[in-house]
């Protein structure tokens, strides 16, 4: 499977530069691009539309793995595999020194679809002005100078039906969603749909999330809830697949190395016979974040419409 992934990444990758690989009709995934949420051209983009659907949560995990693995598809399908050493390596030093993935065209292509994650995120109109000051000294290809990574994550949740911020806190950053979780799980609010775990107390599933901090570097839940409410740099994937054979977990998130990539992340079996995430390279995640809706296959990657549409 890893090998068909990164086929697929490299085909579908070469595609998306020429422009074909395109999101579904929404006949087949009822999914608005994020680029209708904004208008004008790089220097002079705006924020037109944050508004976000309330749905039922009772199909969300599916939604949330859609919505996520048909973005991966429109960037161009990267992987990146942090299960196998060699690999890993092999792909570090393939992206050499370069901090983005994306060539000059597709910065400007992807563009508006990164501003339409920041529509989902309150309070991120002063990131698109300085976006936008950013293209007219620098030039329109030139890259995001804030990470979009939670907003990525926060047009996902928006888009998948959790309009309700409490729900979902979306945000321009990790740590609010994640303080979220923790305090669901602690005080027992019903209302958030995550709620947080140490690594290895739950069984993971797509739909859930996990979660690493570079600055200050947790290991634990703990280590946040002393720090509830600070701000730190924070980064959380989306789960779309768990692999019994690999071992390990395919996960989704924004802002990878520029553009929206796919990873593999490494896993062993725990002691209640299910996979829990490792460390990988000097990455340690310490939070999973548990969504509370119904069960999804564990292939739910292959299953989606968009790797069904590629078949």
């Amino acid at each position: 499977m890893i090998l068909s992934l990164l086929c697929l990444g490299l085909a579908m990758g070469a595609r998306g530069q020429h422009g074909v690989v395109e999101r579904l009709p929404s006949e087949i995934l009822d999914i608005r691009a994020p680029s209708a949420r904004v208008s004008g051209m790089p220097g002079s983009m705006q924020i037109q539309d944050r508004s976000c659907r309330s749905m039922p949560v009772a199909d969300v995990r599916s939604r949330i793995v859609n919505a996520a693995v048909q973005e991966w598809a429109f960037f161009g399908s990267t992987v990146l595999d942090y299960t196998d050493a060699q690999v890993s390596a092999a792909t570090r030093s393939s992206l050499g020194s370069r901090w983005s993935l994306l060539d000059p065209e597709q910065s400007v292509r992807f563009a508006d679809s990164i501003a339409g994650y920041w529509a989902a995120a309150p309070g991120s109109d002063w990131i698109l002005e300085r976006q936008n000051d950013n293209w007219k000294t620098r030039g329109v290809s030139t890259r995001w100078r804030d990470p979009w990574s939670a907003a990525f994550i926060s047009w996902v949740m928006c888009e998948s039906g959790l309009g309700d911020q409490s729900q979902f806190a979306r945000a321009v950053a990790h740590h609010t969603y994640i303080d979220q979780a923790i305090r669901a799980r602690d005080k027992g609010d019903v209302s958030a749909v995550y709620q947080a775990y140490d690594i290895g107390e739950q069984a993971v599933m797509p739909g859930d999330m996990l979660c690493r901090g570079s600055r200050p570097a947790y290991r634990s839940l703990d280590e946040r809830r002393n720090h509830l409410g600070v701000g730190a740099r924070t980064h959380c994937d989306i789960v779309v697949k768990v692999d019994q054979e690999l071992p390990g977990f395919h996960v989704i998130g924004g802002n990878v190395r520029g553009t929206v990539g796919l990873k593999l992340l490494p896993a062993e079996r725990s002691s209640n016979d299910f996979l829990q995430a490792i460390p990988y390279g000097n990455r340690t995640l310490f939070a999973h974040l548990k969504l509370n809706a119904g069960p999804l296959p564990l292939d739910a990657l292959d299953l989606s419409p968009t790797m069904q549409a590629a078949d």
